[in-house]
């Protein structure tokens, strides 16, 4: 199988930016629960800061929590479609990410704006790579055969 670096690094990026903006919505959401307000991340800011933590109850800002805890696991779901060379990744990883920058908004995250345009700018650069239709693994399609 043939898979653009590409495609690849955005799988890559998009594991990443879910495991660290992502999971960490459960301990502070337990944190936030028990203690009544944010954490801070090494005393700088308020994690999760934004907006939406002064506008909401404890409880409504542990929901939105969760909700973006799910967009980041449909994002990482769709790191795996991508990482295997798959369209169909590629089309719910740029689809997810109007979604997501609702949430970068409402919790004031600066870091995965930047996170979502390398995303985008990957799978542009390996868009035609890209199969179409079922996984290429699968297809019984060499991806490796070259043109005679």
């Amino acid at each position: 199988m043939r898979t653009t670096g590409a495609g690849r690094a955005a799988a890559v990026l998009t594991w990443v930016y879910a495991a660290g903006f992502g999971i960490p919505g459960i301990p502070v959401s337990g944190y936030l629960l028990s203690h009544g307000s944010l954490p801070w991340f090494l005393d700088l800011f308020p994690m999760y800061g934004g907006p939406w933590s002064s506008r909401t109850s404890a409880g409504t800002f542990v929901a939105l929590l969760a909700v973006f805890l799910v967009v980041t696991g449909l994002a990482a779901w769709s790191a795996w479609w991508l990482w295997q060379g798959r369209k169909v990744g590629a089309l719910v990883n740029l689809a997810l990410l109007p979604v997501e920058a609702i949430f970068w908004v409402g919790f004031a995250l600066p870091f995965p704006w930047l996170v979502g345009a390398a995303r985008a700018l990957l799978i542009a650069i390996g868009w035609r790579s890209l199969a179409t239709g079922q996984n290429p693994q699968k297809s019984g399609i060499d991806l490796d055969r070259q043109p005679t």
